[in-house]
């Protein structure tokens, strides 16, 4: 039997699977639906599925709500509402909840926006990917730069927080060139901004292209002089990185995606949705069903679309733990791992990697990686799980 995980932190991720186009870089759970569409039947879905996780997880505290795509802007605020309201009848919310809907910029309009803030949104992420309209078009995005600016400036008057994306490290773009762009982001950006180094993905177009030998990716140096470029300019805005791929002012960071960091509990909804809950004293991982109108068929039948329900060891605990929090800023607890996973870690491990100035410790105790570590995160996780 795993142990007792909790630190209190409770969200909720609800995925909305459908998207008017599929980018090439794209390998989430998007798919592009033509003819006709029943979103109602799909909101009752997530309403039978909300209750189920609940039955599951009940008497929980949500403080966060993060609906993720696919598209979500493309619900309905009505849609979005009977969501929420699902969620309130289910769970507690807490009265300063983050309550996050991902956005694209494509002919964003003020009163959709304040539909989905009537609703029950208080923040948006914004898809905008590039500032500039060749790589825009390259990296198949639907909207131009003026509308994604638009977007932005219509976001932050409407909603009390915001933050959008950009993808950068891109085939052809020079660091002069992220450097124009990524100021003029900056000078754009209001407390947040998620800034992700392009990878090639397994299952993608981009990855097709890259194995054919058509799409050439900067060598390993110039992407860390990239993200080493990216870390001077953002601390130099006031808004340091708190995570390996997000920037915020002090007291604006994402709680939702802190919330994973922080391995919090949460429940997936939705079709392709991966959840982490506390049940009976041991961490689950479950996911759903991926096709959205096989995740439809299964929840109307059984009441929920989950394919996957695994209690996990203490040993996947504590590598997911280091894996999550890792990425962070302020690092991680020493006794917390040793309270997930039953094991410590090695010392003459955090030695060897304090010798090559990829680990550091804090003062409180908290493990952290430098920013000379980031650029190979992956090698020191193994290294401190191993």
């Amino acid at each position: 039997m795993s142990k007792v995980n909790p630190n209190d932190l409770f969200g909720v991720y609800v995925h909305w699977p459908f998207c008017a186009a599929k980018c090439p870089y794209c390998d989430f759970n998007s798919h592009v639906h033509r003819g006709p569409f029943d979103e109602e039947a799909f909101v009752e879905g997530y309403r039978k599925e909300i209750a189920q996780m609940a039955a599951l997880s009940p008497g929980r505290l949500v403080q966060s709500i993060f609906f993720g795509g696919g598209t979500p802007s493309l619900m309905s605020p009505k849609a979005v509402g009977a969501v929420l309201d699902a969620i309130a009848k289910a769970w507690q919310i807490d009265r300063d909840a983050e309550i996050t809907l991902e956005a694209n910029p494509t002919s964003v309009e003020v009163d959709r926006f304040k539909g989905f803030r009537a609703a029950g949104i208080n923040r948006v992420s914004l898809g905008v990917q590039s500032l500039r309209p060749g790589p825009l078009a390259e990296l198949g995005r639907r909207h131009t730069v003026e509308e994604a600016v638009s977007a932005v400036r219509i976001a932050q008057s409407v909603f009390e927080r915001s933050s959008f994306d950009l993808i950068y490290a891109r085939p052809k773009q020079t660091l002069e060139d992220w450097e124009d762009e990524l100021k003029e982001a900056l000078w754009l950006a209001r407390g947040h901004i998620s800034l992700y180094q392009l990878t090639i993905e397994q299952g993608t177009r981009y990855f097709d292209l890259h194995q054919a030998g058509k799409l050439q990716m900067p060598n390993e140096d110039l992407a860390a002089d990239f993200y080493e470029l990216t870390q001077e300019l953002t601390a130099e805005a006031g808004m340091p990185a708190y995570e390996i791929s997000n920037h915020a002012v002090p007291g604006q960071e994402s709680r939702h995606n802190m919330l994973y960091w922080r391995y919090g509990e949460y429940a997936g909804i939705g079709p392709g949705a991966h959840g982490r809950l506390m049940v009976n004293h041991q961490r689950h991982a479950t996911a759903t069903e991926k096709l959205p109108f096989e995740w439809l068929k299964l929840v109307n039948e059984f009441g929920h679309g989950m394919v996957t329900d695994d209690v996990l060891t203490w040993e996947e605990q504590g590598d997911e733990f280091l894996v999550m929090g890792l990425r962070l800023k302020e690092g991680i607890s020493p006794s917390r791992f040793m309270s997930i996973s039953g094991r410590g870690i090695s010392e003459e491990q955090i030695a060897a990697l304090k010798g090559y100035g990829f680990v550091e410790t804090l003062p409180n105790g908290n493990i952290r990686v430098t920013d000379k570590g980031f650029p190979v995160l992956d090698a020191v996780v193994a290294d401190l799980a191993a």
